[in-house]
């Protein structure tokens, strides 16, 4: 096991010996957040035929030369189309027909008027003239048969999902998702709901890395156990056996209970490094059993959030082919009072170009994470961080 890596380091040593899991073709309504796994052509032309944009009246621009409200032009009505209709009847010189939003527009007309500038009788008098083609939606002016609809590695947000909709598509074939595995430690622990025992403190990393990985749309399965190492193994081999990877919370320290030390062992996981080069978090762990990843993380909340989000989104990303962690720069607002002999990542909040800082910067804080929308990278060896200094970001 190598001791001490950089985060690019870490991150690649846990990344480039994995490839996605596959694919799997999911309903569209499912399919939501997902990532598609191969390109998507347009089976059809959109709209497939040519149709109204508006209300009004079908007809020959042509018949409007010249028309006024003093001077109206007057067709005959010789049909009506609604939207879901088949117009039949073409129009010829001298007539109209009644037409809908979104209605097939009738052989033979060049525009649609709106029918604020009518009368609305029957015949019907047009009080303006237009172009050839105004107001006039051609088939497949959205896209054509055989084109492009949806790139590979598309994430499928509400737009994505009415395009291929409107396709008549109703699967997607999207990349799939690793199961998540989430084992929370420590004897200090105890489940909110329950009495609070005098040293005890109410755990808080089991929620806090679940509703992330829910907000990033991932199913996970939990566990919580006390720094027994073989109850930790065991707990482990259980996760694992119906997960893809695993992320774990405490006991990656050099404690007396940072039990992971023994307990990986006694699942012979293999164990790829220990320590990160940054702050907080230092003491992340990674390890394999049986091909899949197991990422141990401190026990202190913020620390786990942030090489949660630096560690475990790139592993996440590998595994399912989606869009990793996004980073940034931005200008802090706030002044940071601390040198920084080691990387340092602090919470912020990133606002149209500017970052502002909360108080309280702990790693055992975490309500100070509350609105906070990225993490603020200050390299090794900052002095004091100046308000003006540009510094670079990773957007939660």
């Amino acid at each position: 096991m190598i001791t001490g890596v950089s985060l690019e380091e870490a991150v690649a040593r846990m990344t480039s010996p994995l490839s996605p899991l596959g694919t799997e073709s999911l309903p569209l309504g499912r399919a939501l957040g997902r990532t598609l796994a191969a390109d998507i052509t347009a089976p059809l032309d959109h709209p497939p035929f040519d149709r109204s944009p508006l209300d009004g009246y079908a007809l020959r621009s042509a018949d409007l030369a010249g028309a006024t409200r003093d001077h109206p032009a007057v067709l005959e009505v010789v049909d009506t189309v609604y939207a879901g209709d088949q117009a039949r009847i073409p129009v010829k010189p001298g007539q109209a027909v009644r037409i809908m939003t979104g209605a097939m527009l009738p052989p033979g007309c060049d525009c649609v008027v709106p029918q604020e500038d009518t009368d609305r009788g029957d015949p019907v008098s047009v009080f303006v003239s237009l172009k050839p083609f105004q107001n006039y939606v051609y088939q497949g002016e959205d896209y054509r048969k055989g084109a492009l609809l949806l790139g590979k590695g598309t994430r499928l947000d509400a737009a994505a999902l009415g395009v291929l909709a409107s396709a008549g598509l109703t699967d997607a074939e999207v990349c799939r998702r690793p199961r998540v595995g989430l084992l929370t430690t420590g004897d200090e622990v105890v489940s909110p709901g329950t009495p609070l025992p005098t040293g005890k403190i109410y755990g808080s990393n089991q929620m806090l890395l679940a509703a992330r990985l829910a907000e990033l749309g991932f199913e996970t399965e939990t566990a919580h156990r006390g720094d027994a190492p073989a109850a930790v193994a065991e707990a482990m081999k259980q996760l694992l056996k119906s997960c893809d990877v695993l992320i774990t919370t405490g006991g990656v320290s050099v404690g007396d209970k940072d039990i992971f030390h023994q307990a990986l062992p006694l699942l012979r996981a293999e164990q790829v490094f220990w320590r990160v080069d940054l702050k907080p978090g230092t003491p992340a762990m990674y390890s394999v059993w049986q091909d899949k990843p197991i990422l141990s993380l401190s026990g202190n909340p913020f620390a786990a959030f942030t090489t949660f989000e630096l560690l475990a989104r790139p592993l996440l990303a590998a595994l399912s082919g989606e869009e990793g962690p996004r980073w940034g720069e931005g200008v802090l607002d706030t002044p940071f009072p601390k040198a920084s002999p080691r990387r340092r990542f602090i919470r912020g909040r990133y606002e149209n170009g500017h970052i502002t800082l909360p108080e309280g910067h702990s790693s055992g804080m975490l309500a100070s994470l509350v609105g906070c929308n990225c993490l603020t990278e200050l390299p090794v060896g900052s002095p004091p961080a100046e308000a003006g200094t540009r510094v670079r970001i990773l957007l939660l």
